[in-house]
């Protein structure tokens, strides 16, 4: 394609490359429409000698139809798609899930020239009709050659875009700390866990509470997490008046007693860096850190989609989290970052 100023002489048929205003200021012209005799007539009138163009060379492909071939390359599972229309084609996704997307083959594919795919960062949980990503052809046209090398990068090894549908899920959440404080643990935990659980098309199956004062409780949350596991949760959430301070708190001693193994202790996420991450067989366990009590988003929010799709974390996911997570505080905790002195 060639881009540039021509003649009125020549300009006929030719893809106008910018809006035109009329002598009363409004738009006469836009840009994209390939120009017709009438089209120059006014432009004549307007005084116009010259023009910007596109001129298409016969291998170029139109940015609409460029579009949907990309779009139709990427796209997998849970999502649909709008347009074409200026170039641009948006994927929306058909249900309640968590986005995933190829960020490597990503990253390929926007060096296509002329060539823009841009999403919502991976895992993120999305809603029936939400926009995930967008096409957008930069130029009026691309070359053949171009269009297909896009085409492969987005069809090689599996779909770039897909959205996995969240099944519904049983939650246990068992809540711990001083007996005397369980009611204010309770109304400080649960209408906030239950919020986000309930959102992502899950719902609370059980609220428990273990009183924590000594290694009786240690016991009590590890017998607690076995009935919890065995009797069909497909997620447990931990939260209490304390948050998990070690690697050999109460907490992940718990749930090692109970045969469970502890993946990760900690997150580079704040607010959230007294995160956990476990197992008990197959049922994932999240230890909430007291952020969870805050609706603003937190690491919870970041962990509790992949969870509750069925991801496995590992410590490489969690670690990997550090880069953006330096999120809003939160107006919960006791000690605000802004407090600490300069």
């Amino acid at each position: 394609m060639k881009f540039g100023p021509v003649s009125l002489d020549q300009a006929e048929g030719k893809i106008l490359g910018h809006n035109i205003a009329g002598l009363d200021g409004r738009r006469a012209l836009r840009k994209g429409k390939p120009l017709t005799a009438a089209d120059v007539a006014a432009l004549r009138e307007m005084g116009r000698q010259v023009v910007y163009v596109a001129d298409l060379d016969p291998d170029d492909m139109d940015e609409d139809r460029a579009a949907r071939r990309v779009a139709e390359a990427a796209m997998g599972d849970g999502v649909r798609l709008s347009g074409p229309a200026s170039g641009r084609v948006n994927f929306l996704a058909t249900a309640l899930g968590v986005l995933r997307v190829d960020v490597e083959r990503l990253t390929r594919l926007n060096e296509c020239e002329g060539i823009t795919l841009a999403t919502l960062t991976s895992h993120t949980a999305v809603q029936p009709r939400q926009m995930v990503a967008t096409v957008k052809i930069i130029p009026f046209a691309v070359p053949e050659a171009t269009l297909r090398q896009a085409e492969q990068i987005a069809l090689e090894g599996g779909p770039l875009i897909r959205v996995d549908a969240l099944p519904p899920r049983p939650v246990s959440v068992i809540l711990s700390g001083s007996p005397s404080v369980r009611e204010r643990v309770i109304a400080d935990f649960e209408p906030p866990l239950r919020a986000r659980i309930e959102a992502l098309g899950s719902s609370i199956w059980v609220l428990d509470f273990v009183p924590l004062e000594d290694e009786r409780g240690e016991f009590a949350l590890a017998e607690r997490l076995r009935q919890h596991a065995a009797g069909g949760a497909g997620l447990i959430v931990l939260a209490g008046e304390t948050a998990i301070m070690d690697r050999h708190d109460i907490a992940p001693r718990a749930i090692e007693r109970a045969g469970g193994e502890v993946t990760c202790v900690g997150a580079p996420v704040d607010p959230g860096n007294l995160l956990l991450i476990a197992y008990l067989g197959a049922v994932p366990i999240l230890g909430a850190p007291g952020c969870a009590r805050s609706r603003k988003v937190n690491v919870v929010d970041w962990v509790l989609p992949r969870l509750l799709a069925g991801d496995r974390l590992t410590r490489r996911d969690i670690v990997g989290l550090g880069h953006g997570g330096l999120l809003e505080d939160v107006p919960e905790r006791p000690m605000p970052r802004t407090r600490l002195a300069e």
